[in-house]
């Protein structure tokens, strides 16, 4: 009997994914002569990277950066790369901003820590106010953390055990937020977790994103303190709100006496303000980190005042000891030194609209790529953050975006743009726009992806 080729993976023949990969793999390799010897002089770290993660991207081995300007990253062998990735979030407005550097050596002649606030630390609080909305700010070095502070506060308000999140999230680290929904709707540890022996669905529930009668009967039991979210599914394959449904949500959470909780550390790519001030959206709680100190890692999570009252009623009673929350570098005088340069001079409402024009310039010209040559898929933006996903339509929910992930694919999409000169997020389709990418760049990344289209979508085999 003949043989029958394998099926297409959205839309593309395997046998063109593995071509794209290896020509790739190759050019990558040629062009990295004094990488490839320093990594094989090898060294401490386990598996010879800094985080077990930076041998995830989809190249041979791991780049070594060299040096980072604006939007452009150039490695140890001199490649320079026009930067989409932009340390997935943590440097949207450029690498290294110039107040950003000027206040990180301006504060290290006056000291690093000292575990006591600062009179820019008084400033940055009103700063907060006025770009989120007006709220009761603490500081943290990561959003991981400030969602962690903010899920105990949300307890402790409101005397009840879980956390609603949902599936196909991206919260950091926390327990709470690695869960998602098996084949039959009930709420499991994530697949993969290391170490994990604690029954993760006795404090946490995982619900369909956009659907508000799910999110309604898990509120209605009266055992969710809070519903984390972050009003634009990411780091997944990109999902949208759809038309009144996050309105539908802060209703039903007032209605429940949950606390609703933003986490904007991706989507204050949307514009100035974040996600939740630019549609009305008004949280309990709200968390931002990765880029808010201009690149320093700082993570900023603030509570209403009304909340904050609450949770000063139940401060004031509670035992003396531990609260759980807090660690001792966070809230240094480093972080709001760049905090209050990036607030003041950096993240600035001009930034923003030049994110915004780019981004849309890189949209149009993706999605004509992709109609130019008959890909089933489509892109997505929000703000500054675009994405292209492997699929014909917009997408509803986490197990819509996981049938829509193509890891093969999509990686050797990836390794194909890197050896094109273009840099964009390694475990997904992500790519940022910030106030310093130029147009010349955002059309090297088109011009780019549309290569790679043609050598995935061109004539038969």
């Amino acid at each position: 009997m003949p043989d029958h080729p394998s099926p297409a993976v959205a839309g593309v023949p395997p046998a063109r994914i593995a071509a794209l990969r290896a020509a790739a793999e190759a050019a990558y390799r040629a062009r990295r002569p004094r990488t490839q010897a320093r990594l094989a002089a090898g060294n401490d770290f386990l598996g010879g990277v800094p985080m077990h993660w930076m041998r995830d991207w989809p190249q041979p081995f791991p780049m070594l950066v060299a040096r980072a300007e604006g939007a452009v990253i150039e490695d140890l062998d001199g490649n320079r790369l026009d930067d989409f990735c932009l340390g997935d979030t943590g440097s949207m407005y450029g690498h290294s901003p110039a107040p950003v550097a000027a206040a990180i050596r301006a504060q290290a002649e006056r000291g690093l820590t000292y575990m006591l606030p600062t009179e820019a630390a008084l400033d940055c609080a009103g700063l907060l106010s006025a770009r989120f909305g007006a709220m009761r700010w603490q500081i943290a070095t990561t959003a991981t953390d400030a969602n962690r502070f903010a899920l105990r506060v949300a307890r402790a308000v409101t005397g009840r055990p879980k956390v609603a999140v949902f599936d196909g999230c991206y919260h950091g680290t926390v327990d709470e937020a690695m869960i998602c929904r098996d084949a039959a709707g009930r709420t499991v540890a994530r697949p993969g977790l290391v170490g994990q022996v604690a029954d993760l669905a006795l404090s946490g529930t995982a619900l369909p994103w956009n659907d508000l009668g799910a999110i309604d009967a898990a509120l209605a039991t009266g055992e969710i303190a809070a519903v984390l979210t972050e009003p634009v599914m990411t780091n997944s394959c990109m999902v949208l709100p759809a038309p009144g449904f996050l309105e539908g949500l802060r209703e039903l959470c007032t209605r429940h006496g949950a606390v609703l909780i933003l986490d904007e550390t991706h989507t204050q790519s949307s514009g100035w303000g974040g996600y939740g001030r630019g549609h009305a959206i008004a949280p309990d709680m709200l968390v931002v980190g990765k880029c808010i100190a201009g690149g320093l890692p700082a993570a900023v999570w603030g509570m209403s005042p009304a909340l904050a009252d609450r949770f000063a009623a139940y401060d004031a009673r509670r035992p003396s000891g531990h609260s759980g929350m807090g660690t001792t570098l966070s809230a240094n005088p480093l972080q709001f030194a760049c905090l209050q340069a990036t607030l003041t001079q950096v993240a600035t409402p001009g930034a923003h609209d030049r994110m915004e024009a780019g981004a849309r310039r890189l949209a149009e010209g993706l999605a004509a790529a992709i109609a130019r040559h008959g890909a089933p898929w489509h892109v997505a933006r929000v703000g500054a953050r675009v994405e292209f996903i492997c699929h014909p339509t917009p997408l509803r929910d986490g197990a819509e975006a996981r049938l829509a992930h193509h890891p093969a694919l999509e990686a050797a999409i990836h390794a194909a743009l890197v050896v094109r000169g273009c840099l964009i997020a390694p475990f997904h389709n992500m790519m940022l726009v910030s106030p310093v990418t130029t147009d010349a760049q955002i059309d090297r990344l088109t011009a780019a992806f549309d290569a790679v289209l043609a050598e995935l979508f061109g004539d038969p085999i």
